[in-house]
């Protein structure tokens, strides 16, 4: 699929909506263009809408996808980030994958790399419907199985009523106390 120049200019108008440099900035800032990547190939691929959260919602559903086609499709985006220069202080690695051999318990993530600090970190777009905002967490906790939507992730994970409620006030570079750990 091929994205316009329109559809660009729109992403990064979305991105420049938290321009801080913080780490809770910069995941938001990812979070965001994950969110908008895959509204913007719904856009092209209409049946992606019908990708709702966790397999068991969406049985039999032509669109359906499970965590590798999610884990591909954000690495994709990510890529498709960096190659437009939105991707400051990350770099993409290849999708993980964690209990890889029980059948019932395997579940695929992309990954991204803080540059800054060398941290793993996975972006996992499978526990939300397409079009919304993925999790983050660094590498480690997704690999012992922590779950994105509890302490201390539950902030970096939020859904917000507004975008602008994702980004951080504090000034650039600073971090608050739970975050701080997470480096």
């Amino acid at each position: 699929m091929t994205f316009t120049s329109e559809d660009i200019a729109l992403l990064k108008r979305h991105l420049a909506v938290c321009p801080g440099t913080s780490l809770h900035d910069r995941l938001q800032q990812v979070r965001i263009g994950i969110w908008q990547m895959e509204l913007l190939a719904q856009k092209y691929q209409p049946l992606l809408a019908n990708d709702l959260a966790i397999n068991i919602f969406e049985a039999g559903v032509e669109g359906r996808m499970d965590c590798i086609d999610n884990a591909s499709n954000t690495t994709n985006y990510l890529h498709v980030l960096r190659d437009i220069g939105e991707l400051a202080g990350w770099s993409v690695s290849s999708p993980k994958v964690r209990i890889p051999f029980d059948i019932t318990a395997v579940h695929w993530t992309a990954v991204m790399i803080d540059t800054e600090s060398g941290l793993p970190w996975s972006v996992d777009s499978w526990y939300r419907p397409n079009g919304h905002l993925p999790m983050v967490m660094p590498l480690a906790s997704w690999i012992d199985e922590k779950q994105a939507w509890k302490t201390p992730f539950e902030r970096l994970n939020a859904t917000p009523h507004s975008i602008d409620e994702l980004c951080d006030t504090q000034p650039p570079g600073s971090l608050r106390p739970a975050e701080s750990s997470l480096r």
